[in-house]
């Protein structure tokens, strides 16, 4: 069932769990995690960017095909626009019944990602759609989009009065975490995480969640983070299972579901991971 941003990270915060969130480009994906997420009875955020989108008949084989599959499942499912860099395709997810949206003005100055922040939020609540926002800048270039590649980290100070004059619903926060494969291991900075949280009347999200080690992960969530966002692991896991398919495929001719199994199967035992790691499994 499609619900909002806000119902399952306010939960996640009492709770103190976090709702795995995973970038999708197609039916593979959506299926196999939507699966997974309602075998181990776990909220699920299925996010879509620009690029795809842009694709041809792109919010159709995402979006609208996200929306329908979700009422076939019990579990709780958000169809979230991630990284939208300017209003008009906010405009464009909300006329696609997308549930939620991030607006990233990370890489702006301050007073000017508040303004495009509160234009977003002022424009999707009426249609009771939750806006994500993000304070600081997670860097790293590797979603498929222009999305800068240094990171900034998010000063406490500026949180309270960000969200106060936007009215956003969750506040993506960098604390060390980059988008993308980590070439080395990341740090991820436990105390401006507590400061942060401490004066956030938001709940938080961690981006770049991918290849983070997990005893960090667990002590982030442990400190406010209620929604993490997945993409490189989940990448990882189809390309190993491709390889797997290539090498016991014996035909010249095999079957779809032949080919495709071995991915399917490598990504769910990703998804379950994650679902285990951020706590969210028997949440639904």
């Amino acid at each position: 069932m499609l619900v909002t941003l806000q119902e399952v990270l306010q939960d996640a915060r009492q709770k103190q769990y976090a709702v795995p969130a995973f970038d999708c480009i197609g039916d593979i994906m959506v299926r196999t995690i939507l699966d997974t997420a309602e075998k181990e009875q776990s909220p699920v955020i299925l996010m879509c960017l620009e690029h795809n989108l842009r694709e041809p008949k792109g919010f159709a084989f995402l979006a609208e095909y996200i929306k329908t599959v979700a009422s076939q499942y019990s579990i709780p499912v958000v169809l979230h626009l991630d990284h939208a860099m300017d209003f008009p395709l906010v405009k464009e997810a909300i006329e696609h019944g997308f549930t939620s949206v991030m607006i990233d003005g990370s890489s702006l100055p301050f007073e000017e990602n508040i303004k495009l922040t509160k234009e977003v939020a002022d424009y999707a609540h009426p249609y009771k759609i939750s806006v994500e926002a993000e304070l600081g800048h997670v860097g790293g270039n590797e979603l498929g989009g222009n999305y800068g590649t240094d990171s900034l980290l998010t000063e406490p100070e500026q949180v309270a009065e960000f969200i106060e004059r936007t009215n956003c619903d969750a506040l993506a926060v960098s604390i060390g975490t980059a988008h993308g494969v980590y070439h080395a291991e990341p740090n991820l900075n436990i105390e401006r995480t507590k400061e942060i949280n401490r004066v956030s009347k938001a709940p938080l999200v961690l981006h770049g969640g991918s290849g983070t080690p997990e005893h960090q992960i667990k002590e982030v969530i442990a400190n406010g983070i209620t929604k993490v966002n997945l993409y490189a692991d989940c990448r990882i896991a189809m390309a190993n299972g491709l390889k797997e398919a290539a090498k016991s495929l014996k035909r010249i001719d095999p079957l779809p579901e032949d080919m495709l199994s071995p991915i399917k199967h490598s990504l769910a035992e990703v998804v379950a991971q994650k679902i285990h790691l951020l706590g969210s499994n028997n949440r639904a």
